[in-house]
């Protein structure tokens, strides 16, 4: 993650106000990253919102080295430096609330120990939404908008934010863990989930991680400058176009996923869609107006 130069002075967030609740935003490396997307969200968060990293966990107690191998670079005065695969938090104060967000690579190893080091940092800023970032790949076309799943398991959350009650029942990942432990806290969670067309699962996926955004925009009530990342999600869809155009096995299939796509979804050109993203924009365009309702 790219970082502020004023990393080292950390307040203390202990009875710190906000005009709004402080949030958790949480992304991990590996099986919940389908084409980096939700990383990159999180990356992007950290610096339009010029956050500043507070902790950072000791990768020895949660990684296998074998499976995340550490890297050797070179520092600004060409010495050699190794790089750990660690998780790291970072905090953004917002005009309206304090934003804790969490970067980091699924852990090989102590699950529950490595939640519970994080709520605890979520605990020292009066953290009372976790919500969790992820991309998997679907069988979804590159030429439509990327569908998003939002969902929690608080009932409240659920009335006030229109989301879903989360219905997976299988394997899962640490962004799994980390909601299941923020609820054996008494934190409430929301997991947001972009859905990666699966024959273009390389990273950088700028399209889905600028539909997450977009999601957490609307779920927090916050601006979130994108800069050139609409530019970007443009030009990876005109690449893929051009790849698929060159291959007409490819170019059928994206075919039969529109068609089935536009099927599906043919009756949610709903006016409440509508509405969401004309309120999206109005926070926008006049950033120093906090809008009202109940939020995380």
């Amino acid at each position: 993650m790219s970082t502020p130069d004023h990393e080292h002075a950390v307040p203390e967030p202990v009875g710190r106000h906000a005009a709004r609740h402080p949030v958790m935003i949480a992304a991990f490396e590996g099986w919940n990253d389908a084409g980096g997307a939700a990383t990159a969200a999180l990356e992007h968060l950290a610096g339009v919102w010029n956050a500043r990293k507070v902790h950072e966990l000791d990768p020895e107690e949660y990684h296998d080295f074998q499976v995340n191998r550490p890297v050797v670079g070179r520092g600004p005065g060409g010495e050699r430096t190794i790089t750990w695969p660690t998780t790291t938090v970072w905090v953004a104060e917002l005009p309206q609330r304090t934003v804790v967000l969490v970067h980091g690579i699924e852990p090989s190893m102590r699950w529950r120990r490595y939640c519970a080091e994080l709520l605890d940092v979520a605990e020292e800023w009066n953290v009372r939404t976790v919500v969790t970032l992820g991309a998997l790949l679907a069988d979804v076309p590159h030429t439509r908008p990327i569908p998003m799943t939002a969902t929690s398991d608080d009932d409240g959350l659920r009335a006030v934010l229109d989301l879903e009650p989360s219905t997976y029942e299988g394997p899962t990942g640490i962004v799994g863990v980390l909601q299941h432990a923020a609820g054996e806290r008494g934190r409430q969670s929301v997991s947001l989930w972009a859905a990666v067309p699966h024959y273009v699962a390389n990273p950088p996926s700028p399209k889905a991680t600028l539909a997450i955004l977009a999601r957490v925009e609307e779920l927090l009530a916050e601006p979130v400058p994108l800069g050139e990342l609409p530019e970007d999600a443009e030009a990876w869809q005109h690449g893929v176009d051009e790849l698929a155009s060159e291959d007409a096995e490819i170019a059928e299939y994206v075919q039969q996923l529109e068609e089935a796509k536009d099927t599906a979804e043919l009756p949610e050109a709903s006016g409440e869609a509508i509405a969401r993203e004309f309120e999206r924009w109005l926070r926008r365009r006049d950033t120093g107006k906090p809008d009202g309702g109940d939020r995380p």
